[in-house]
């Protein structure tokens, strides 16, 4: 698998799996082959130092970086054609045939189905969590501004987010390691032939599930979109098998199906599920699972895919839509909404200016994964017992918190109430009708952060509210990012993005005021460059955040960042840094 460190897209993740990819230091074998027998992993041990062959007999995994856990298997993908298996297949009746291929199809149409249900009821969840988070602390922060008390919302604050990302931490660490993270590397792992111990199981599901919403209403730079595309997986696992082996249950149906070869495409359909339920976008979907997941593939299943794909995304819109109040209409297609871009075109002459973004983004990129690369690497080295993976987690929180708390206090970026639709508008320090800047980036969703950061009007935000908000979140994602909790990287990247992105917009429009530029669109490009940079994706995601936006004006200028960040990103990764 070519993919960057410790992102979305490789399997260091956590301490969980210490696979690195091609142009790391650290040489493997082949993924896919069967190195981790037994007899091999004996003659690694007997070369290896006392502290080298220390292991964790919960986890399963060494806790070094040349040794793998000798759980991993491969799983066989090739049919094995014999004479017995031509006799064999001459006896399948036509009948037969037809029921499996229409079996195969209604596997997926479940399958889109529970992955959109599931999307929606985090996203149902989060929104509450989040709601009564913010409405208390935001009530004693009225409160305590005269009587100078503010050290009460404070403490209140931190009590919030320690307590949601204590759970998702136990979860993780104390019940199923292989939660932690997206999940992403893992699944891919999974679709190219490496079998990681209950990487789709319902135990695994259920604690990414949970520790998902915990670590979002927690406060920590994450995201739940990334998770969904594990929890699709799983979905599509179980599904498609017909039995739980958590439960140890057998339903007896689809028995036809449980053949590695048969699971793996399966798994497949929900991880392009999964993506559609998180972003809205079908076709990004199918391209996903396409690009950057299997590399076993037919033309057949991208149609079932793609079916899947759009039945994840319509579920999700109908609950979602009757959620808000507004039922059957359709504007919620995934669980981040980038909001409608309208009357935003671009000049010819902007083209070597979003190169430019491209290139920022690709260096920021780089030295994201970079800087996470060598904090993964300490915690496989040192944090890989529970109660120090937990305690990280708890650390991490609580200064998330205060960073928060520090900057929406020191700040005086003072706005009108209106020009920004935060529920949630902290006065604090501002006269009377206006609200600080500062604390509507922090006291919502990030989803909602980046939305406001695309489309609220020019002047909402000073630049150095924009300025210190970018960098302490970048450092806030790149020390979160690998912690024992689920979590995704995807918003982080987008959030940070947009913020770097209006900030150059702004400074395009004080040098150049003359071209009346919309400040939102560079907010846009400089998300999908941050996101680009990092995972280095190009096809599949250009046309994720297209899908995302809702207009397609902005496919090329998306589609060129994206090229030139993964270029710039891969250029520093492999030869410069690492």
């Amino acid at each position: 698998m070519n993919g960057n460190v410790n992102n979305e897209r490789t399997p260091l993740i956590s301490g969980q799996i210490t696979a690195r990819n091609s142009y790391s230091n650290v040489q493997l074998h082949n993924e896919g082959s069967s190195y981790l027998h037994s007899h091999i992993q004996a003659d690694q041990e007997a070369n290896v130092s006392p502290r080298q062959q220390h292991i964790d007999k919960n986890d399963d995994v060494y806790h070094e970086l040349n040794l793998l856990s000798a759980k991993f298997e491969s799983l066989d993908y090739d049919t094995c054609e014999n004479d017995l298996f031509t006799k064999e297949e001459r006896k399948v009746l036509s009948k037969h045939v037809s029921r499996k291929q229409l079996s195969r199809w209604l596997v997926m149409f479940l399958v889109g189905l529970f992955t959109g249900l599931i999307a929606c009821s985090i996203d149902i969840v989060i929104e509450l969590l989040s709601t009564w988070k913010y409405s208390v602390i935001k009530s004693y922060v009225d409160g305590c501004v005269e009587n100078r008390c503010l050290a009460i919302p404070f403490i209140i604050f931190v009590i919030f987010n320690v307590g949601f990302v204590t759970i998702a931490a136990i979860l993780v660490a104390y019940i199923e390691p292989v939660a932690a993270g997206s999940g992403i590397p893992q699944i891919k792992c999974y679709l190219n032939g490496v079998k990681i111990p209950r990487v789709v199981r319902i135990k695994t599901l259920a604690c990414k599930a949970f520790g998902v919403v915990c670590s979002v209403a927690g406060g920590l730079a994450v995201g739940k979109e990334g998770p969904m595309i594990h929890s699709g997986a799983v979905v599509a696992a179980g599904i498609s098998q017909g039995r739980s082996t958590t439960f140890k249950t057998d339903c007896k149906v689809f028995e036809y199906f449980r053949s590695d070869t048969e699971k793996r495409d399966f798994v497949s359909g929900g991880a392009a599920a999964g993506v559609a339920a998180a972003f809205g976008a079908p076709v990004g979907g199918v391209l996903f699972a396409l690009e950057e997941g299997a590399s076993y593939w037919n033309q057949s299943l991208t149609w079932r895919i793609f079916f899947a794909s759009l039945v994840s995304t319509f579920s999700l819109n109908v609950v979602l839509s009757y959620w808000k109040g507004q039922a059957w209409e359709l504007s919620y297609p995934g669980l981040i909404n980038f909001g409608q871009f309208k009357d935003i075109g671009y000049n010819g002459i902007e083209i070597p200016v979003f190169l430019l973004v491209g290139i920022i983004g690709g260096l920021s990129g780089a030295l994201f994964n970079h800087i996470n690369y060598k904090l993964s690497i300490f915690r496989i080295r040192h944090l890989y017992r529970r109660w120090g993976q937990l305690l990280e987690a708890v650390i991490v929180a609580a200064i998330s918190a205060t960073v928060a708390f520090v900057l929406i206090y020191s700040t005086r970026d003072c706005q009108s109430l209106g020009s920004d639709p935060n529920p949630y508008p902290v006065q604090l320090f501002c006269s009377d009708g206006e609200y600080n800047a500062m604390a509507s980036l922090f006291f919502q969703t990030p989803e909602e952060s980046v939305k406001s950061l695309f489309h609220d009007i020019a002047g909402t935000y000073q630049p150095l509210t924009l300025s210190l908000f970018c960098v302490v979140y970048f450092l806030l994602a790149c020390w979160t990012y690998g912690l024992s909790v689920p979590s995704g990287l995807f918003i982080p990247s987008l959030l940070t993005g947009a913020a770097w992105g209006r900030l150059f917009g702004i400074g395009i429009d004080y040098t150049f005021p003359s071209l009346g530029i919309d400040i939102g669109k560079y907010a846009l490009l400089g998300a999908a460059a941050q996101l680009g940079g990092i995972v280095r994706m190009t096809l599949s995601l250009a046309v994720i955040l297209t899908e995302a936006t809702g207009n397609i004006t902005f496919g090329l200028p998306i589609m060129l960042v994206l090229v030139m960040a993964k270029w710039v990103g891969d250029y520093f990764n492999e030869v410069r840094l690492i």
